[in-house]
């Protein structure tokens, strides 16, 4: 880049230079021409106005009118402003101002002896005129003041023709540095272009390195966010199955232990009616072991809910949201359809309401919640509203277990969870769920 810059600037400072040069050369040819012309133009009316006074003198001697005197009068006049013209012309040039000197001689002396003609024909005297006429003295200076122009008409021609030449010099090293400044510019552009092709190759592998970087990050994080979601999925439904395990067992051990242990004590109430303090203690050891049989029922609706299996989604909704209703003293309106799916999408729909009234109950300070399931051809809607304070669904914590524990296991059953709040205007879940019907 640095070196087609470089180059660029060279090339327009010659292009300048060359210009420059060739103006100054142009306009000092110039000038040499237009004096040229000028001394030529200058010499030519020199040698006209001595043809002309020539003329008007032998016209007058012919006639003795006064009116063929005045070209000769006139053109006499003219030839002095032309001779003048002429020194300043060749102030410079001390070869031309010699020949001009010795021209202005002649043309002096030719002046001097048609004046002395003229004179003589004036005072009558036609013997003196006449002998001067007939003396080669005329001619030999108007052959001298031919010769003489001539001269320095030659002079000027070939002052003409140099100037001429240095014009069209100019202008052909103009040209010549013009093509040349052109090629060097050309030259400059082709080394831009393929550095400016270079530097966007250099450009576009690095970003095809980086897209390539950045696909395969975005492959691994792909992969590990899939990894981590099969993980949760698969601990969810460990934890699931310890559950129903760990229900069983409380239902088939602690059950029966409390169930004997409650038939027992029914045994020594029946032998010990005569006892009043015996009985007193026996009813209160049966009041607790009612109170653990309750628990133990509760723990494992908790841990596994058996009307879900036995009863079916709807009843164990209801039974979910008038136990809730009951706890909580919040009015729960429930509106049901009866569904068909299988029994994990069942169990999602129960722990998502499970969760949703568990969050109202601690957070929403609501005194009415809403449960309302609607059954279409393909697919399932559920939602939980209530009537709370509500929240800002863009401020929920990264950690905030239960909205992203509701919401993973809604996306592994393939459903779409929507969290709709607003601050002092209560909050609504809302899950779609696919129908699968059971095998």
């Amino acid at each position: 880049m640095a070196v087609s810059l470089l180059l660029a600037a060279l090339a327009a400072l010659a292009l300048v230079g060359i210009n420059e040069a060739g103006y100054r050369q142009s306009t000092r040819a110039l000038a040499e021409i237009g004096e040229a012309q000028k001394v030529r133009s200058t010499l030519n009316q020199i040698l006209q106005n001595m043809l002309d006074a020539e003329t008007g003198q032998r016209g007058y001697l012919l006639t003795g009118e006064a009116s063929y005197r005045k070209p000769y009068d006139t053109a006499v006049k003219q030839v002095d402003g032309h001779l003048a013209t002429l020194r300043q012309l060749y102030a410079e040039r001390p070869a031309e101002r010699t020949q001009l000197v010795e021209l202005s001689k002649h043309v002096l002396r030719k002046v001097a002896e048609m004046d002395m003609s003229v004179r003589l024909r004036q005072d009558g005297k036609e013997d003196a005129w006449k002998f001067v006429i007939t003396t080669d003295v005329g001619r030999e200076e108007m052959e001298a003041i031919r010769k003489t122009a001539g001269e320095l008409v030659n002079i000027s021609e070939q002052t003409l023709q140099e100037s001429q030449a240095q014009v069209t010099q100019s202008l052909r090293l103009a040209r010549i540095g013009t093509a040349i400044v052109a090629l060097a510019a050309l030259f400059a552009f082709f080394l831009y272009l393929r550095q400016t092709h270079a530097l966007r190759s250099i450009g576009e592998r690095q970003q095809e390195t980086l897209q390539r970087e950045r696909n395969a990050l975005e492959d691994e994080v792909r992969e590990r966010t899939a990894s981590l979601a099969e993980l949760a999925t698969h601990l969810q439904d460990v934890r699931e199955t310890e559950r129903g395990y760990l229900a069983r067992e409380l239902h088939d051990e602690l059950g029966s232990l409390l169930t004997a242990a409650k038939l027992d004590v029914a045994r020594l109430k029946s032998r010990l009616l005569e006892a009043p303090d015996a009985t007193q203690r026996l009813q209160h050891l049966t009041e607790l072991l009612n109170s653990g049989i309750a628990l133990k029922r509760r723990i494992i609706e908790d841990l596994r809910p058996s009307s879900l299996s036995n009863l079916g989604l709807v009843a164990s909704l209801e039974i979910l949201g008038r136990e809730f209703a009951e706890r909580s003293g919040i009015q729960v309106q429930m509106a049901l359809e009866p569904v068909t799916m299988d029994e994990s999408r069942q169990l999602t729909i129960y722990r998502m309401v499970q969760e949703s009234l568990t969050n109202i109950g601690k957070y929403a300070e609501a005194d009415e919640a809403t449960i309302v399931l609607k059954n279409y051809e393909n697919h399932v809607i559920v939602e939980v509203a209530d009537n709370g304070k509500g929240f800002d669904p863009q401020r929920i914590h990264p950690s905030t277990h239960g909205l992203a524990g509701m919401r993973h296991r809604v996306e592994a059953a393939r459903g779409r969870l929507t969290i709709s709040s607003t601050p002092g205007r209560g909050t609504r879940l809302s899950a779609m769920l696919p129908v699968v019907k059971p095998a």
